[in-house]
């Protein structure tokens, strides 16, 4: 009985894991970007941070829809993809955590408390599941100083 279950578990893991493989295509020409928000900027906290989109569109985390996303900011961290759990970002979903911040509702600015000097700062589009689009949409790495 024990290897039964086992059989039919390790079945479901393998028809589920192409959901969470990162092939949400994004389209062709697709950004996101820093609306009030520049390399080199100084400012004071707590941060609002507004987050631009082109070519795409805004939905709640778990709404499958063509073309649509929903946006993370990636805090004090090495850019999308790099780092030491970089390549399991891409393909399984960003954490969440100080370093990861989800706005799966559909959110397109926050208020970040941030304390003083500098802070590096990236936007990255999640699919339904937290999981970059193909090719991933990010924003440039910026850095701003809090003072």
């Amino acid at each position: 009985m024990i290897r039964i279950a086992t059989l039919i578990t390790a079945c479901l893991l393998c028809w589920s894991a192409p959901a969470l493989a990162g092939d949400t295509p994004a389209p062709e020409g697709a950004e996101v970007y820093f609306v009030n928000l520049s390399d080199g900027d100084t400012v004071n906290s707590p941060v609002t941070v507004v987050f631009g989109l082109k070519g795409m569109g805004v939905a709640p985390a778990g709404t499958e829809k063509e073309a649509t996303g929903h946006h993370h900011i990636l805090i004090d961290r090495p850019p999308l993809g790099e780092g030491p759990d970089g390549a399991d970002e891409l393909n399984y979903g960003l954490p969440a955590d100080d370093h990861h911040v989800h706005f799966g509702g559909g959110q397109t600015q926050v208020s970040l408390d941030l304390e003083a000097g500098d802070h590096t700062l990236q936007l990255v589009l999640g699919d339904m599941n937290h999981v970059p689009h193909d090719p991933p949409v990010t924003s440039e790495v910026i850095t701003i100083t809090v003072e």
